[in-house]
Order: C-alpha cells, then sequence, then structure tokens
C-alpha cells in the first residue's frame, strides 16, 4: 500500500510534467515550421518534476546544460559534418562543457545527437532549446512554489 505523501508526490509531479510538455506541444502544434518539442524535454520533466531537489534539476543546469549541449553539437555539425564520429565528437564536447561550467543537466545529452543526426542550425539553440529550457524553469518554479515545494534547492549548487 502507497502512503498519502508518496500518493500525493507522484500525483502532483505527474500532473505538472503533464501541463509543461502539453504547452510546449500545443505551441509546437500552432506552427508546424517551428520545432517546440524535443524529448529531452520530457527528461528534464522527470528531474524537474520528482527530483526537483537534484542539483541536476536547477535552473542554471536545466538552462546552460540545455543551451551549452546544443551549441556543442551544432558547432560540432557546422565545422565538422554528420556522421558516427562527429556524434560522439558533440557528446563528448558537451560533457566536457557542463561539467567545467558546472551546468550539467543528463537529459541535455540528447540536444547533441539531435544537433548532429538532424543538421541543426543555429538557431535551434534558440528555438526549441533555450527558450524551451527558459518555458520549463519558468513553469517548474511557479509549479512547484504553488506545491510548496523548495524550488530551486536552497543548497549552493
Amino acid at each position: 500500500m502507497l502512503n498519502k505523501k508518496i500518493l500525493f508526490n507522484a500525483l502532483v509531479s505527474s500532473l505538472g510534467a503533464f501541463l509543461c510538455i502539453t504547452f510546449l506541444a500545443f505551441l509546437n502544434g500552432i506552427d508546424e515550421s517551428t520545432l517546440w518539442l524535443i524529448p529531452p524535454f520530457g527528461a528534464s520533466m522527470v528531474l524537474v518534476m520528482s527530483a526537483h531537489d537534484s542539483p541536476l534539476a536547477q535552473p542554471k543546469n536545466i538552462f546552460f546544460g540545455h543551451t551549452l549541449s546544443a551549441l556543442s553539437g551544432v558547432a560540432v555539425n557546422t565545422f565538422m559534418g554528420s556522421n558516427f564520429l562527429t556524434i560522439g565528437i558533440a557528446i563528448g564536447l558537451a560533457i566536457f562543457i557542463m561539467i567545467i561550467t558546472k551546468t550539467v543537466h543528463p537529459p541535455a545529452g540528447g540536444n547533441p545527437i539531435i544537433a548532429v543526426m538532424a543538421s541543426k542550425s543555429f538557431e535551434f539553440i534558440f528555438i526549441p532549446v533555450a527558450l524551451g529550457a527558459l518555458i520549463i524553469i519558468i513553469f517548474s518554479l511557479i509549479y512547484n512554489k504553488s506545491i510548496k515545494r523548495v524550488y530551486p534547492s536552497k543548497e549552493k549548487i
């Protein structure tokens, strides 16, 4: 039998993820020429809704992890093209940059793969990645506060 606190947390976390991703999907459907929803955002929602106190789920990590990893993928693709080797280089570069900037966000590891495999331009860094990450952060700040969760974490990240 689940205790009430776990059940409540599961329900409000699931609802939060549903609301935010549904909003991004709605934006994606308004103008099909602009991508707003990428798979790494689903993984980000898992962190901000179910592990909101993790250093990996903090706003700085979400924004810079996603943005810098997308930049890594686009830069590698721009200068080296798209092949099995450049996908690996882009991921390695993204991880290196996230570690040295202290902005590790595991879901962002998907961005370089998308950028290289789909030969994305620098626009990809801004929409959907940076703007989508900002939407997730703003939503998470409002939603977590509304359900009286401490987010972002009070610990020094």
